[in-house]
């Protein structure tokens, strides 16, 4: 919970050798390691979901075995007046210590955590904000756990806290205020032997779906401490299609919530409107932080909305398989095509541009983007396929990035057509909700194995296709994999380790080869592929233009392919092209002539791999 000050101290005290007593008679075997296998940390369990042995949040809190026969604190916790959530006791071995973070799940939103020092000496420190504090033996404190904060107990002794979660009542608040005044007493509160205290636990259940006015309070407060970590004027462009983002979100969750309510059957279509967002978020959040604690803004709509929007049940039953389930065996052939004539679709002619990865879409479709007269979503849009169950990796008849016409239908291109429609921008970042004779731009590198897909749904669409000298486009796979800032699937099965940009049909084939020859394989099947797809449509629907080309003329490059899309070339388009072109967003490190040799001997070992398909690119 956000509170004005790092630390608040409480005017009560308890009897530190009491507690310590009660926690020494519990067994060595209840005390677990940390949820999150922090080194030195371990915790006994005293409020949990329904009393048992885990660290949920969401469920029916009850006391556990070790607070049943904890009866002081019991008293402790039931003297404070208010509903707990999940308790523990929390210990520090010698020497470890609570790296600094700040707690930006749902759970934390609206509870504040009490801690009541057990076994601590006064090295042991605690930091939040700007802040430190020893918190003594028998005290009771409580802190803004929003701001980054952290533990150290530098000494050869173990500190055991009670740590209790709570959103608090008015009187329990009355009390914080109250302990701030300069003259207010400590009042002691022992053990009484008499009192057989019950200390009130939450009973509430999150619903299964979120409600829209919940959704606007937490994107509303997540809003108004968004930031870039630098000033430019691209990080202010990116700030205001985040926040475009966010809102039109807020909007879609009621659009389906007044539809469905919290019914089953519209958990899936709340689940694909999450995992949409999600994915892009990653994207646009890139350099955007919050401004109180310098956290990732992807992260905290990640924690404090995405991952509670909807609970286990619903998110089971409307979510796809997770990235990465690759190789499973496919019970059934994905539902029959059906065909859709161009008129059934809002978007005319559709622009896609193709390209094998790391070969210099984004800074082609940055450029192109900044026309008046196209709309796009963004940036990539991985969501826009992967958000779909059965489209997915690991889905029935779904082994790779491949995706043919026979995997369209019309329920999957309403879908598609819907989400692209939710999303759309124009050159300023800002919301697009009528075309009004724009077209619609877009560049996802794993699209270049879906130009079948894409054209059953829009028979109409344009593609360009770029295509790089492969030493360029190798070494800079290469340096990709190695960043390990591309990472794209966990846990495929098949393969070792994660795996990083597009997945080509075949990749198993790859498993414990040089990343070279990795890089050798996405290039060429990828290239390969959109050759030949290519091919089988009519010429006037594509274009192909190399990235040499674009670099060395990029003025008469963008005229060329305006004319072949059929648009004007704008005065925003001009006035990018008036001088030398930017660096991309997802520029690894900075252009160079003959860069590629860094990874020349590499490189070189692999070419008679991609021979043949380059001599066709080369062709064209």
């Amino acid at each position: 919970m956000r509170l004005p000050r790092p630390f608040y101290r409480l005017n009560v005290r308890f009897d530190p050798a009491r507690l310590a007593a009660e926690v020494g008679a519990i067994p060595d075997s209840a005390w677990q390691k940390h949820p999150n296998d922090i080194a030195g940390n371990s915790s006994v369990r005293l409020v949990s979901v329904d009393g048992g042995d885990n660290d949920a949040v969401n469920g029916r809190m009850a006391m556990t075995p070790h607070l049943l026969k904890s009866p002081y604190i019991r008293q402790i916790l039931a003297s404070f007046g208010v509903v707990w959530s999940r308790s523990r006791l929390m210990r520090l071995a010698p020497g470890a210590g609570v790296p600094p973070h700040a707690d930006i799940n749902y759970h934390w939103f609206t509870r504040v955590r009490l801690h009541i020092p057990v076994i601590t000496q006064p090295g042991v420190r605690f930091n939040c904000g700007d802040e430190s504090v020893h918190m003594a033996a028998g005290e009771a404190w409580i802190f803004d756990n929003w701001r980054r904060h952290s533990v150290e107990n530098p000494t050869p002794h173990e500190r055991i806290h009670l740590v209790a979660d709570t959103s608090g009542s008015s009187s329990f608040w009355n009390f914080v205020g109250r302990s701030q005044a300069p003259d207010a007493a400590v009042h002691d509160h022992l053990f009484d032997p008499r009192r057989d205290a019950v200390p009130l636990t939450e009973q509430a259940l999150l619903a299964p779906v979120m409600a829209p006015a919940e959704v606007d309070f937490l994107i509303m407060d997540l809003q108004a401490e968004l930031a870039s970590q630098s000033e430019t004027a691209e990080d202010s462009v990116r700030l205001a299609q985040y926040r475009s983002l966010l809102e039109g979100f807020c909007k879609d969750w009621r659009q389906l919530f007044l539809l469905h309510s919290t019914a089953v059957s519209g958990w899936t279509e709340f689940a694909r409107l999450r995992d949409s967002v999600r994915e892009a978020s990653k994207e646009l959040a890139e350099g955007l932080i919050i401004r109180s604690n310098r956290v990732s803004a992807h992260m905290v709509l990640e924690g404090r909305v995405l991952r509670a929007m909807l609970t286990p049940e619903a998110q089971h039953a409307g979510s796809a398989s997770p990235p990465g389930a690759a190789g499973r065996s496919a019970a059934a052939a994905p539902p029959a095509p059906v065909a859709r004539p161009a008129s059934a679709t809002q978007f005319r002619q559709p622009v896609f541009i193709v390209a094998a990865p790391r070969s210099g879409s984004t800074l082609l479709f940055e450029t192109l983007a900044a026309s008046e007269q196209l709309v796009t979503v963004g940036g990539e849009a991985h969501w826009l396929i992967e958000g779909i169950e059965q489209l997915r990796p690991g889905a029935a008849g779904i082994d790779s990035n491949r995706l043919t016409a026979q995997a369209s239908t019309a329920e999957i291109a309403r879908l598609i057509e819907a989400d692209i429609a939710r999303h759309l921008v124009d050159q300023g970042g800002m919301p697009v909700t009528r075309l009004e004779g724009r077209r619609f731009l877009e560049k996802t590198p794993k699209n270049a194995l879906r130009i079948p897909f894409f054209d059953r749904i829009f028979p109409d669409a344009k593609f360009i296709f770029l295509w790089r000298d492969p030493r360029e486009s190798l070494s800079s796979i290469i340096e990709a994999w190695r960043s390990g800032k591309w990472k794209t699937y966990n846990g495929l099965d098949g393969f070792d380790g994660p795996w990083s940009l597009i997945l080509p049909p075949g990749w198993r084939a790859q498993n414990g080869r040089a990343l070279e020859e990795i890089a050798a394989f996405q290039w060429e099947t990828t290239n390969r592929i959109v050759l030949d797809d290519l091919a089988a449509l009519p010429r006037e629907r594509w274009a192909a233009v190399s990235y040499a080309e674009f670099i060395a003329a990029p003025r008469v490059t963008v005229e060329r392919l305006c004319r072949f899309i059929g648009v004007e070339v704008s005065p925003a388009l001009r006035a990018r092209l008036a001088g030398p072109l930017p660096w991309s967003r997802f520029t690894h490190t900075a252009p160079a002539p003959g860069k590629w040799a860094m990874n020349a001997a590499a490189i070189e070992r692999v070419l008679p791999q991609v021979a043949a398909t380059w001599q066709r690119l080369q062709a064209l």
